[in-house]
């Protein structure tokens, strides 16, 4: 790029490559700066189901997953699987209001569901595989004129010296980039197992302390789950034991299941995700952070309103979903 760039993105995890594609093949040129590549970003330890969409009617966050689970069913992208799977929860009577209208959509009868699960229904939602969908949306970017730097800035208004316009997608680290309190570290431990033959994804709720989670990618299941309010990214063996334990009390194939990686994540977690806009001097910043654990469920429909920000001058003018 050898013009200055119309719109710098800070970021380029999920939050940022999304956002940045949505401005550059929207026309725009358009610089990341980023202090990671994408594949050492948060986002590559998300697991990462998206949807039910479970949202009040009223909640942006509703319109936000509405339009990422059409874009993920509409578009079809390397890493990215339409699966059925079951949702379930400890409590009888314990389904979720909204959760009818997902595709897949059947309660499951008392012989069917898993031992000490007293609610339990199947859906069919796309599963995403994130080493591979980062790649894709990191070469989709290039693809459309856009630039990428591991190249972090100090500060807001060094990134306004960049571009005129500047969408903030830092997650966690919009911390120090905009002294936001609100934001607080979710320490998420991602188990990597060999795939012993499962196909259908599990997913227990609510999202507690514990919970059991399975997704299955092919040759490998990615297990979940715990989180804590902590900066702590160093594994822990016992954690390690106590999830595949859960997961393999669903799945009993499970138990003997070769580890292959275990990490931890920081998600970015706030009381709401940040999408607004904001002027610092002449420049115009646009936020978009602060998804918890949902970057990659919300992600298409807020690249697309922080798209919008930036593109009008810090307005949005779409109509009400």
């Amino acid at each position: 790029m050898t013009a200055r760039p119309d719109v710098v993105v800070l970021g380029a995890g999920v939050t940022g490559l999304s956002t940045g594609i949505r401005l550059a093949e929207g026309g725009a040129r358009v610089l990341i700066r980023t202090a990671e590549p994408p594949a050492r970003t948060t986002s590559m330890q998300a697991s990462a189901l998206v949807g039910p969409n479970l949202s009040p009617p009223d909640d942006p966050q509703r319109a936000w997953t509405d339009e990422t689970l059409r874009v993920l069913r509409d578009e079809p992208m390397p890493g990215v699987t339409l699966r059925e799977g079951v949702l379930a929860a400890r409590p009888a009577g314990a389904t979720p209001p909204f959760v009818e209208q997902t595709p897949g959509f059947r309660p499951l009868d008392e012989h069917e569901r898993p031992a000490g699960f007293g609610t339990a229904f199947t859906v069919r939602l796309p599963l995403v595989d994130m080493p591979v969908y980062l790649a894709y949306l990191q070469q989709r970017f290039l693809d459309a004129g856009g630039e990428l730097r591991t190249e972090p800035v100090a500060s807001l208004d060094e990134a306004a010296t960049v571009a005129p316009v500047v969408v903030n997608c830092t997650g966690l680290a919009a911390r120090a980039l905009t002294g936001d309190d609100e934001l607080y570290p979710v320490r998420g431990p991602k188990i990597v197992v060999r795939n012993p033959g499962i196909e259908r994804f599990f997913l227990e709720a609510p999202m507690t302390p514990t919970w059991a989670s399975i997704f299955p990618h092919g040759d490998h299941v990615v297990l979940g789950g715990a989180q804590r309010r902590s900066d702590d990214t160093t594994p822990d063996p016992d954690e390690e034991r106590d999830i595949v334990a859960r997961c393999a009390a669903i799945e009993p194939a499970l138990a003997g299941a070769e580890v292959l990686a275990h990490t931890v994540g920081l998600r970015p977690g706030r009381p709401a995700p940040r999408v607004e806009s904001e002027r610092r001097g002449d420049a115009l910043v646009v936020h978009n952070y602060g998804h918890a654990g949902n970057g990659v469920m919300l992600s298409w429909g807020c690249a697309r309103d922080a798209a919008a920000l930036a593109q009008g001058g810090g307005t949005t003018d779409r109509p009400d979903e």
